[in-house]
């Protein structure tokens, strides 16, 4: 344990640099607060990387002394980490592993708390069984998600998913009972908007696409938001750097003389086109968006969702116009559910053709009908 009295300037400009939680890797804790009781109270300890006397832990004849009241030989912890580094297991923690901690905690502090308040963003989740699978999300992997181009606007994350619920997606009254849910909750965030009490929402989902795609169509692309894809290697919902170019492959049917217009996004699986004409018979006309290689983990970039975006909205003004404006839309969707969340919300229920969405059921056989929604069906 310390033997240096260390100088309150210099205490305070740790808590400042630390944050007010222990710099310990993974650790994170909250040194003002019990989280037991909730009272406040300061429950931090200050380490020495290099001990304050050659004798204690990882004491230098040279250092010890020079660093005792330095603020780079000094991190602020818990009791636990503390009595982990200087007494249980001092060999397991070197001066080199505590500096690259201490570096890497600061460095994280002083990235989030210097996001202005226009980065601040509400962090929406919505989940909805898949199958017999229910959808798991974490507010604090959807918080790590956003950085460093947004930040939590609140603890609390607006919770849209409909809880403990045990429908399977094979019943039509799953589908009901999940489309009426989330039209009520949809509507109370739209006047937290209109009030101005949100200002960006940052939308993390993982349920079947017809649902992603109705809770685009009903937010809408009027208010500020990003939706988020997960990662399934590694999994992470941050977005990467990379690919820095990227180009949708739109397939356009031969002729368009038919009034069945059917939009296929054959972008996590390829969908061949006799299982659409299976249900819509041979007179359709497919229109179809794909990539070279489909597969289901294929968007890891923000290009990637800025390219659909653009390349949707050109392709459904074209749809109206070789259709005619009293059509409807049969989409068959198997894409990633950033993107089906993003189909939605670009989808102008007033302007653009209605749409009939489809849900692909193995139990079922295929894809089955289950939502209508958009212009005079909605």
């Amino acid at each position: 344990m310390s033997k240096t009295n260390i100088p309150e300037r210099i205490k305070i400009r740790l808590w400042g640099k630390a944050g007010g939680r222990c710099e310990y890797e993974g650790c994170n804790e909250r040194l003002w607060l019990d989280e037991l009781t909730k009272a406040e109270f300061n429950t931090a300890y200050i380490a020495h990387i290099v001990a304050d006397s050659p004798d204690g832990p990882r004491g230098d004849s040279d250092f010890s002394e020079k660093l005792k009241e330095n603020i780079s030989n000094l991190m602020l912890m818990c009791d636990k980490h503390h009595r982990l580094i200087d007494r249980d297991d001092v060999d397991g923690h070197s001066v080199d592993r505590l500096q690259q901690m201490k570096a890497a905690h600061e460095s994280r502090i002083d990235l989030v708390t210097d996001i202005s308040p226009d980065k601040q963003s509400h962090i929406l989740l919505y989940g909805a069984n898949i199958g017999t699978q229910g959808a798991p999300l974490s507010y604090r992997e959807a918080a790590n998600g956003m950085l460093p181009n947004h930040w939590p606007a609140s603890m609390q994350p607006i919770e849209l998913s409909l809880k403990n619920s045990s429908f399977e997606d094979s019943s039509d009254f799953y589908w009901k009972v999940e489309e009426r849910h989330l039209k009520d909750m949809v509507a109370q965030i739209r006047q937290r908007i209109k009030s101005g009490e949100i200002s960006h929402l940052s939308i993390f989902s993982l349920a079947p696409q017809p649902l992603l795609i109705l809770l685009g169509s009903l937010l809408s692309d009027i208010p500020a938001a990003e939706v988020y894809q997960r990662k399934k290697e590694p999994s992470s919902w941050t977005w990467e750097d990379q690919p820095s170019t990227w180009e949708y492959v739109i397939e356009r049917p031969e002729n368009t003389l038919s009034k069945t217009p059917a939009l296929v996004f054959a972008l996590s699986a390829t969908v061949v086109d006799e299982r659409i004409t299976s249900i819509l018979g041979t007179n359709a006309e497919i229109w179809k968006v794909t990539i070279p290689k489909p597969h289901n983990d294929f968007v890891r970039s923000r290009v990637q969702t800025y390219e659909f975006r653009r390349s949707i909205r050109r392709l459904l003004n074209e749809i109206k116009a070789k259709h005619g404006e009293h059509s409807t839309i049969h989409v068959f969707p198997a894409m990633p559910v950033s993107l089906a969340v993003d189909f939605g919300r670009i989808h102008n229920l007033k302007s653009d053709l209605p749409l009939i969405v489809y849900d692909e059921n193995k139990s079922k056989g295929g894809f089955v009908k289950v939502i209508t929604f958009g212009g005079s069906t909605s």
